[in-house]
């Protein structure tokens, strides 16, 4: 699968990185749920990156991570957005109990910060995103899972 890295070496430019993918990701029209896997290390800027994906697409109020209550749903232009945050996940089954199915059962972007959590229940990922630490700046790394992780890469 291919694999795309881009240098980031502010939280602007991961704001507008982030907008950038959200516009490319709406624009491959997907009859299912997007499913991205943003891997980092605390701190690393996954809802940093989950920001500029939800403002840049419209969204005028604060977005925050998730930590406490698993997931935040912003509802932009007729298209859902599921931001999880499993970092606090006990059980997997936990996510059963939510109802997780149901989120990736529509036409949404589900973006998944520490998916490892809830291995076995949630379903694969189209795009990871790692998000590594380079000095004082970053690195994204974009990698393709299955068609449409590849459509996502060939449209950026």
């Amino acid at each position: 699968m291919n694999a795309l890295t881009q240098y980031i070496p502010d939280e602007a430019t991961m704001l507008r990185f982030g907008k950038k993918l959200a516009e490319t990701i709406l624009g491959c029209h997907a009859k299912r749920a997007v499913i991205l896997y943003l891997n980092g290390d605390l701190g690393a800027g996954k809802t940093t990156l989950t920001r500029g994906m939800v403002q840049g697409l419209g969204f005028q109020g604060k977005v925050k991570s998730p930590t406490y209550t698993l997931v935040e749903e912003y509802n932009i232009a007729g298209k859902m957005i599921y931001h999880f945050d499993l970092y606090r996940l006990a059980d997997p089954e936990e996510l059963e109990f939510m109802g997780i199915r149901d989120y990736f059962a529509k036409e949404s972007i589900c973006l998944i910060e520490w998916a490892e959590k809830g291995e076995d229940i949630l379903p694969p990922a189209d795009l990871l995103v790692n998000i590594d630490y380079y000095d004082d700046a970053r690195n994204i790394t974009l990698i393709a899972q299955n068609d449409l992780g590849e459509q996502i890469l060939q449209q950026r």
